[in-house]
C-alpha cells in the first residue's frame, strides 16, 4: 500500500468511508477478501495514506465495526435506513464532532485501490472554492462503449467548471455524429470532450448536514444519483480533472477478481 504523502499546503481534512454490508450483487462486500485482508482494509490503507488528519470508517453492521477495529480503524456504527452513502457519512461526522467547517472527504467502501492524490485533489479542490458546496472529479471519456454505459455517470460543466447536470444518459448529445449503434463500438476511441464522473466527493460538514434535510428529489430518483439533490435545491459542485488515474470500483464478481489479479500483478502497492 502507499505510504503516507506529507504536503504541507493541504488543507486539514478528514476521510469518512461508508461502508454497507447489504449489497444485491456482493453480500458483505466491505469484508471480501483481497489477498487476505478484508476489501475494507484495503481503502482504509489508501485513506492513510493521503495525509488526511483523521480516518472514519462509517457501517451498518456490528460484523464490519468489529473487523474494522480490530486492525485499528475509528468506526461509528450508523443507522440502517440511510438511503445513500452521504448520509451515513453526515451522522458519523455527527457523531465524530466534526465542526461546521471541518472539510471532508467521502471515499466510497468499494474502492481498494483509490490513489491517495485523488483524496487529496479533491480536499484541495474544495478548500480552494469557497463558493462551492462540494467538489468532486471526473475524467475525460475515450470511449464510445462507455459514453453510452448507464452505468458510468456523465457530468455537463459550465465555464467555470462547476457541474450543470449528471447523467446517466450520453449527454451532450452530438446531434451531427452520435447514434445509439456506436454504443457497440466497443474499442473505438472518441475525443468528444465528455466527462466521466468519480464517485469521490468533499464537503464542509455544515453543508453535509443541509443536504441530510433536503427533499429528495425526482430527478435523484430517476437517476439514481444522490448529487442531483444538491443542484436541483441550487448547490454548487465544482469539478475537476483527475490528475492520477481513476481506480477499479468494486461492484460485481469480475471487478473483484480485476483488483484481485492488479494486487498480484503489484505487490508493491
Amino acid at each position: 500500500m502507499d505510504q503516507p504523502i506529507i504536503n504541507t499546503l493541504l488543507p486539514d481534512f478528514w476521510v469518512i468511508i461508508p461502508a454497507r454490508y447489504g449489497s444485491t450483487r456482493l453480500p458483505g462486500k466491505p469484508l471480501l477478501d483481497i489477498h487476505g485482508k478484508p476489501m475494507i482494509w484495503h481503502v482504509y490503507q489508501q485513506a492513510i495514506a493521503s495525509g488526511a488528519a483523521r480516518v472514519i470508517i462509517a457501517t451498518d453492521d456490528d460484523r464490519i465495526e468489529k473487523v474494522a477495529k480490530a486492525f485499528g480503524a475509528e468506526v461509528y456504527l450508523t443507522h440502517h435506513q440511510h438511503i445513500s452513502g452521504t448520509d451515513r457519512v453526515a451522522e458519523a461526522a455527527y457523531l465524530a464532532g466534526a465542526m461546521p467547517d471541518t472539510l471532508i472527504v467521502n471515499v466510497q467502501g468499494d474502492e481498494p485501490l483509490i490513489a491517495p492524490q485523488l483524496i487529496q485533489q479533491v480536499a484541495v479542490a474544495l478548500a480552494k472554492k469557497t463558493e462551492a458546496n462540494m467538489a468532486t472529479l471526473g475524467e475525460p471519456i475515450e470511449q464510445w462503449a462507455m459514453l453510452f454505459n448507464p452505468h458510468i455517470v456523465k457530468i455537463v460543466l459550465n465555464a467555470e467548471g462547476f457541474a450543470l447536470y449528471f447523467s446517466r444518459a450520453p449527454i451532450a448529445w452530438v446531434r451531427s455524429d452520435f447514434s445509439w449503434d456506436k454504443a457497440m463500438c466497443k474499442e473505438e476511441k472518441i475525443n468528444t470532450g465528455h466527462v466521466r464522473h468519480l464517485g469521490i466527493y468533499a464537503y464542509r460538514f455544515d453543508y453535509l448536514q443541509l443536504y441530510t434535510q433536503l427533499p429528495i428529489c425526482t430527478l435523484e430518483q430517476q437517476e439514481s444519483l444522490e448529487q442531483l439533490r444538491v443542484l436541483f435545491h441550487d448547490g454548487r459542485i465544482y469539478v475537476e480533472l483527475a490528475q492520477a488515474q481513476s481506480s477499479i470500483g468494486v461492484d460485481t464478481e469480475e471487478d473483484l477478481l480485476q483488483v484481485r489479479c492488479f494486487l498480484a500483478r503489484n505487490k508493491s502497492f
